[in-house]
């Protein structure tokens, strides 16, 4: 399983879908939203939480289309299905490399781009929080979502109009939870339901993923 992780990490950084280039587009994302909404502190401070959440969102989805495609093209997913390693497993460990290269910087750039918009300082723990409690669902839900589409010439835009809906609950806790830590408020319940929604995620579709590729694979 170490192997496994190792050489998805490895390809990950190698064919395009590492965390340059979602941390690019959150950067990105970032910088223009002063742009079109104006310059006024009040509002950036105001509406900071859910840009950074939705920012961080869609910059996960920027290397989801790779993230079985390589293994399929060259092969390597059927020999991964007939593998010992249970396929369940094999699909957590690359929605697990998927969040380290992609996730993971996210989590670590947000504090540092909350600056450009102005996010209160009660807020910052609350982000970060947010984000490392709703991250690996979205990583999840997307290996699902890349094993519904795997094979599929142009892939990517039916990727995206299936992960998307899925993202919405996670995306609405998040987005709250930091929202009431830049306001001072308890963050208790919004974090609490994005827990048990990444909980559910990690527990159950893991196994929906594996279903739908050996269906796939036949």
């Amino acid at each position: 399983m170490i192997a496994l992780l190792l050489r998805d990490l490895k390809l990950a950084l190698r064919a395009g879908g590492g965390f340059g280039l979602g941390l690019a587009f959150f950067l990105i994302v970032t910088v223009m939203v002063p742009f079109s909404v104006g310059p006024e502190s009040t509002l950036l401070s105001t509406i900071a939480p859910g840009v950074l959440w939705l920012g961080a969102l869609l910059a996960c989805l920027l290397s989801l289309d790779r993230l079985l495609a390589l293994d399929w093209e060259d092969g390597s997913l059927d020999l991964l299905a007939t593998a010992p390693l249970p396929l369940e497993a094999v699909v957590t460990i690359k929605a697990l490399a998927h969040w380290i290269t992609t996730g993971l910087p996210l989590v670590l750039a947000a504090p540092i781009l909350g600056v450009l918009l102005n996010l209160s300082p009660s807020g910052y723990a609350a982000l970060v929080t947010s984000l490392l409690l709703g991250t690996p669902a979205l990583s999840v839900i997307g290996t699902f979502g890349a094993a519904l589409t795997v094979g599929l010439k142009r892939g990517g835009l039916l990727l995206s109009l299936l992960v998307l809906p899925l993202y919405v609950p996670t995306l609405i806790f998040g987005s709250e939870a930091a929202r009431r830590g830049a306001l001072g408020m308890d963050i208790s319940t919004p974090l609490l339901m994005l827990a048990g929604i990444t909980a559910a995620c990690v527990a159950l579709l893991p196994f929906a993923s594996a279903a739908v590729l050996r269906v796939n694979l036949r």
